[in-house]
Parts: C-alpha cells; structure tokens; sequence
C-alpha cells in the first residue's frame, strides 16, 4: 500500500483512474486526493455536521466506484467528481426536512472577501463571519451551490456548468442573482457587515 501511495502523487487523475479499473488499490487515491476538498465542498453547500457530510462522501465515492467506467476522460475528473457530491448531498438534502442551518462550516477568509466585495458589503468582520452563514443558509440552494462553488471552490464558470449541468450562461446568470439575492436577505434580514 505504501508504494501506492507513493505512486500516486506521480500520476494524474486520468492515469489514476485508468489504474482505478485494473486494481482497487488505486482508487484510494482518488480518495485521497479529493476527500478533503470535497467534505469541505459538502459542509459548505449543506450546513451538514461532520457525521452527515462523512455519510454523504462515502455514498458519493461509492457511486464513483460504480460508475468508474462511465467516466469520460473530456471531462475534468475534479468536476466529474464535484457533480456526484453534488447530486448525493442534493439527494441527502431532499430526504431531510431541515437543512441544519445551525452549523458553521470554516471558509477561508480571503475567499470571503472576494464574495463580500463582488456584493458590495465591505469586508467581512471576524465578528459578522455568522451572519454569512446565516445569509447563505436563507438562500436557495441554486443560489447558494453556485456561490459556494465559484467563491470558495474558485471553480471556473465551465467548471460550475459541468457540476450543475447546466450552460455556463446560466451559471453566470445565477451567480448575478445570487449576489444581488446576497445583499437583500442581508438587508431584510438587518443584517449589516
């Protein structure tokens, strides 16, 4: 296993998965590799707590596995893999009742600014970081996975349209709305940065 992994900061994703297919072995590469980012990305766009978003990553990467072979290498495989998390925590979000929008997710400040700039509310305080949670826990999810996605995934508005497929027009269209949806739930709400 230690030769696995040593192996595997030398291969690509597309190697990796192609290896993925011969011996399982490879698979947790991917893993490795993307586990991290993609909890992140689940916490992030669900408000899940560390249990549910490590059943909603497992329940993805199983669904990986399965579909290794539908891959198609024209594709990123980051974004392949972003649109499964995608669809499984969407699914996991359907099934509950409530979103959990009591939880904190960290997101990195310098991504935080660049949203809090891009909707023209100042800067983010370390005292006012809860009322973006809160802001972004009131908006829709279609709103709010395209923020997440662009701001604190800094995924490219071809990237996003792969995850969400839809046309890059659309991304571009909802991320405008939901910067503008932004600053109003925060204006209606009180809330003031």
């Amino acid at each position: 296993m230690v030769i696995i992994k040593t192996k595997c900061t030398e291969l690509d994703d597309r190697e990796i998965v192609r290896l993925s297919l011969q011996d399982l072995q490879y698979f947790s590469c991917l893993y490795e590799r993307y586990a991290p980012r993609l909890l992140k990305y689940i916490r992030t766009i669900s408000f899940a707590g560390e249990d549910d978003a490590q059943d909603i990553l497992q329940e993805a990467f199983i669904k990986v596995w399965r579909n290794l072979n539908e891959y198609d290498e024209a594709m990123k495989l980051s974004s392949w893999l972003y649109r499964i998390v995608h669809n499984e925590t969407i699914s996991h979000y359907r099934k509950k009742s409530s979103f959990g929008k009591d939880q904190l997710v960290d997101i990195e400040e310098t991504r935080l600014k660049d949203l809090h700039a891009d909707v023209d509310i100042g800067p983010p305080q370390e005292d006012k970081l809860d009322h973006t949670y809160r802001v972004l826990g009131l908006m829709p999810v279609k709103y709010r996975e395209c923020i997440v996605l662009q701001y604190f995934e800094q995924m490219s508005y071809e990237d996003i349209s792969d995850i969400l497929k839809i046309p890059e027009g659309t991304v571009a269209i909802r991320i405008n709305r939901a910067k503008k949806l932004f600053k109003k739930i925060a204006e209606k709400e009180h809330i003031s940065f």
